[in-house]
């Protein structure tokens, strides 16, 4: 082998078990192997900033924060993004359907004479 095949084959990325290149150990780790690593492992920061004035408790914030693949999220149970109707495409639609179930039981209570309920929006 010439020196320069020897100094070619030396540069090529190694394989990981699942066929895709890294680099040789002892160099610094790109952005796209960090990033791939976070998403599949998952990282979780968390903090708590609390403002007091004489000992009295003024705010209180709690900070959570999970990054992760969507995969790797639903493994762990984390799945909240699928049921929250302000996140979907219908969020618009349910709201106008709400409100007008909402206008029709009025009408309704006000057609039965029905006595109106303390907590009922108007």
């Amino acid at each position: 082998m010439t020196p320069e095949q020897t100094d070619a084959i030396g540069r090529m990325p190694a394989l990981r078990e699942g066929g895709l290149p890294t680099r040789a150990s002892g160099g610094p780790s790109d952005l796209a192997d960090i990033l791939e690593r976070v998403l599949d492992k998952g990282i979780v920061i968390a903090g708590d900033i609390q403002i007091n004035l004489l000992d009295i408790e003024l705010l209180t914030i709690k900070l959570r924060l999970l990054v992760a693949s969507v995969d790797r999220a639903r493994e762990m149970g984390i799945n909240w993004w699928e049921g929250d109707a302000s996140l979907s495409s219908g969020a618009k639609q349910l709201e106008a359907e709400n409100e007008d179930l909402r206008k029709r039981i009025e009408r309704l209570e006000n057609a039965a004479k029905l006595p109106k309920k303390s907590g009922s929006r108007s």
